[in-house]
């Protein structure tokens, strides 16, 4: 995130939920096939997402992989 310019906000981190969710939508799974893993209803995985693009500055899925390449884990 520092090389964009964008820093997050120490409001604006990710919970370790909403990164696990964040990285498997990136990966490419439905909302369905992260709620499953995840043990979630898939309305509650897209609310996650709802939550999570704005604190990325991102707009689609497509866009989360570059975003998290930034962000540490920890």
């Amino acid at each position: 995130m520092r090389a964009t310019g964008r820093v997050l906000r120490r409001d604006d981190a990710l919970t370790p939920q909403e990164f696990e969710i964040a990285e498997l939508a990136a990966a490419g799974l439905s909302n369905k096939q992260i709620g499953q893993r995840l043990f979630l209803s898939h309305r509650t995985v897209g609310a996650h997402l709802y939550q999570i693009f704005p604190k990325l500055g991102v707009t689609s899925r497509a866009a989360l992989r570059d975003a998290l390449k930034g962000i540490d884990r920890d």
